[in-house]
């Protein structure tokens, strides 16, 4: 059934590239009408366990599934003055089940958000100049759940040196979203413990700024800087926090928070079946959490068609001053909180990625371009594990 779902795929994706594509031009020049690029196809499934709730105040089950899908169509054209217009439409969608959700209101054993799905659409824009290399693009998306809206916009800019040695990059996006307020079934108002749920708005705005330099034959590197700002409900009002005199609140944290991290990037080719890839990241923000972030990976190719690219990451964390483990919280604080995301911790990433692109297709299907198979293993000092399995497909 597997190999027949993905004969029709071939097939389809075929068939729009046949239709899509324009005689043959004379010259660089004249206008192309829409072509069909690529479509990928993006499956994921991820499960962790552990035992620090937030939404029970930092104790009970973590235990979540999320199951995600994406779809991306890109097409695009070439204009009389020869510049490069790339059209991508992408439609994602998750599914979650949260054990610890489920406690928002343990009376009704199934309570909003214990299982929700997502849909979340984007269309992006870029005109890029092939001889130059230089590019600009726009992107607008939004997305929808049970009890969060968002509304995203941005833009990107690329520019190359005369070499195509020296490459910077720019992209800046801004997000509008909508919160509905549902607090744990005994913090509610009388008489309001069925909703309905006040609404509270959370805007977002982050940038990125990257240079990469080709070096020389082997090495590039790349340093990064991502900005951002968040104003709004930033607080989880349904996660509980417990304190020092026994009472109980809803989890409360400051309603603007600025984020920095910083990275560096390099890749050294040190033959023809050998890379290795290097990251670190300094992360900081206003609510107290510093971060070091490490990672190695080292992409081996077996055939030029066959790689395997097994990685690690190791992140160590400084909490935020915010935070306190269950009943540990003073009932003198402004703000509080004891999810265990932004306690201190170290944690530890590791999997492998295999990639398979015959130049005759993938199973001899020539449309069906490569195959990635990706594997990771997540381990926190807090005690939370988690896996993740991704497979990706692409048609060209």
């Amino acid at each position: 059934m597997k190999k027949i779902s993905l004969s029709i795929l071939a097939l389809w994706a075929g068939m729009l590239t046949t239709h899509a594509q324009s005689p043959a031009d004379s010259s660089h020049y004249v206008a192309r009408t829409l072509h069909l690029d690529e479509i990928n196809f993006v499956s994921g499934y991820y499960h962790q366990d552990g035992n620090n709730s937030a939404v029970t105040g930092g104790i009970g089950t973590e235990k979540l599934t999320d199951f995600a899908n994406t779809i991306n169509i890109q097409v695009s054209k070439f204009n009389a003055a020869g510049f490069k217009h790339t059209f991508q439409f992408e439609l994602g969608i998750d599914h979650y089940t949260s054990a610890s959700s489920d406690k928002i209101d343990p009376h009704t054993i199934s309570s909003a958000s214990s299982a929700d799905t997502r849909v979340y659409p984007s269309l992006h824009w870029t005109r890029s100049n092939e001889k130059t290399g230089n590019a600009f693009g726009v992107s607008a998306s939004l997305s929808s759940e049970f009890d969060y809206q968002s509304r995203g916009i941005g833009f990107l800019l690329t520019r190359l040196s005369k070499d195509k040695n020296r490459q910077f990059d720019f992209k800046a996006q801004a997000f509008f979203d909508t919160w509905k307020v549902i607090l744990p079934i005994e913090l509610r108002p009388p008489g309001q413990e069925g909703g309905p749920y006040e609404n509270k708005p959370r805007d977002s705005y982050s940038a990125s700024f990257s240079l990469s330099q080709v070096i020389n034959t082997r090495l590039q590197a790349m340093i990064i800087a991502e900005p951002s700002y968040q104003h709004g409900l930033l607080a989880t009002r349904y996660q509980r926090n417990y304190f020092t005199d026994g009472s109980e609140r809803a989890e409360n944290l400051p309603d603007n928070r600025y984020k920095l991290p910083i990275g560096v990037r390099f890749s050294y080719f040190l033959d023809d079946h050998f890379i290795v890839r290097a990251f670190y990241r300094y992360y900081m923000d206003n609510w107290g959490i510093r971060a070091h972030t490490a990672e190695i990976e080292v992409p081996v190719k077996f055939t030029p068609f066959l790689s395997l690219s097994p990685f690690y990451r190791y992140n160590t964390q400084q909490g935020t001053r915010y935070f306190k483990s269950y009943g540990q919280h003073n009932p003198a604080e402004t703000y509080y909180t004891s999810d265990y995301d932004l306690s201190s911790l170290h944690s530890n990433f590791v999997g492998a990625n295999l990639r398979l692109s015959p130049p005759k297709g993938v199973l001899g299907y020539q449309h069906f371009s490569s195959l990635e198979l990706r594997y990771g293993h997540y381990m926190r000092s807090t005690g939370l594990t988690s896996n993740i399995v991704t497979l990706a497909l692409k048609f060209k």
